[in-house]
């Protein structure tokens, strides 16, 4: 199979989506590789897959590939002679943040009919705002933390009790997320996080709490990944995520009894289906008491969460091959044509 990875975008994650790119060469065995690169103002590049290097961005040498052009059926490169099509039989959208996963390029990839796998506009929106997650998440009966809205106009006050932690509405990564302890120390992360977004929220900061990380897909059947319990000190920040970005072997799953691991899995689903079909996600969930709370949906994961299953790969495979597809609608006049008879007109 023929996959292009699309990676980049007008997006404070655009390094890490690099990094995320770079990693999928050694994912991807048996696959035909093609990246798409996305430069921070949005132009598209062909990057063959040999000079796939961090120094190729990082130096700006990326400029002298070819510029790709997005049209109906996929991305060309125009010439004297015309445009050549680029091959390829499905688009892996690796767009962290903004572009990627705000809708954007579910948009453009569904109105210029190009398979891809990524969350549908809806899921992107619904996922990419922390504040709609916490809405979905209620709708579908799956539980989170308490937690308290700010915008960027807003009194800075709140009233929960500290420690809380504090996050921009529309980013991943923990950019811009801060713990904070007492009121003396609000208004600086408050500071930080309004750096990155007009939007906020803030929820308790619950000291040593279990947090468990699932990932999966529907494709023909449920195709789940094991529950990994990461590691973490007070909280992953982004120099641990960071890493999770450039991860390619498979790690351990969390020795956690079945019960608990149905009860993650159940919750996952709910999440999911149907909403999120055709693309591979990652929940990361807390467990307080005995009782699983979703922590946030990671509808485009550090490397695609390839390390949480056994043969991500293959799995990939069998997405491609079970892709939502848009309802064709005829369009044939009907309704111009009897206007047209009752007034007369040829």
């Amino acid at each position: 199979m023929n996959i292009a990875i699309l990676f980049g975008g007008s997006s404070y994650e655009h390094e890490i989506s690099i990094v995320s790119a770079i990693t999928m060469k050694k994912v991807f065995k048996k696959s035909n590789l093609t990246f798409i690169f996305v430069s921070s103002d949005r132009q598209f590049y062909f990057i063959d897959a040999k000079d796939m290097t961090s120094k190729l961005f990082s130096s700006g040498d990326y400029k002298k590939r070819k510029l790709l052009t997005l049209k109906k059926g996929g991305f060309f490169v125009d010439g004297l002679f015309g445009s050549k099509a680029i091959a390829f039989d499905v688009v892996l959208n690796l767009i962290h943040g903004r572009d990627g996963e705000d809708g954007k390029i579910a948009s453009m990839m569904t109105f210029f009919d190009i398979p891809f796998i990524s969350p549908c506009i809806e899921a992107s929106v619904l996922s990419y705002n922390k504040l709609y997650t916490k809405f979905l998440a209620e709708s579908l009966g799956v539980k989170t933390v308490a937690y308290e809205y700010l915008s960027k106009t807003d009194e800075r006050k709140i009233t929960m009790p500290y420690p809380v932690i504090v996050k921009p509405v529309r980013l991943g990564s923990s950019i811009g997320v801060s713990i904070v302890k007492n009121e003396l120390e609000l208004d600086y992360a408050l500071d930080v996080a309004f750096e990155f977004d007009t939007d906020v929220i803030v929820e308790p900061f619950i000291v040593g709490v279990k947090e468990f990380n699932q990932a999966g897909c529907y494709t023909h059947d449920w195709e789940l990944s094991i529950v990994e319990q990461p590691h973490k000190e007070e909280f992953l920040d982004f120099e641990k995520k960071y890493m999770d970005f450039s991860r390619d072997s498979q790690v351990l799953a969390a020795d956690i009894d079945n019960a608990l691991k149905i009860k993650i899995q159940e919750s996952f689903k709910k999440i999911y289906h149907p909403l999120f079909k055709g693309a591979v996600i990652r929940c990361d969930f807390f467990v307080i008491e005995d009782e699983v709370y979703l922590n946030e949906i990671n509808p485009i994961p550090g490397s695609m969460a390839n390390y949480l299953f056994e043969d991500f790969e293959q799995m990939v495979h069998r997405l491609a091959l079970h892709l939502p597809k848009e309802k064709h609608i005829a369009v044939d006049y009907q309704y111009i044509h009897s206007i047209q008879s009752a007034k007369g007109k040829a």
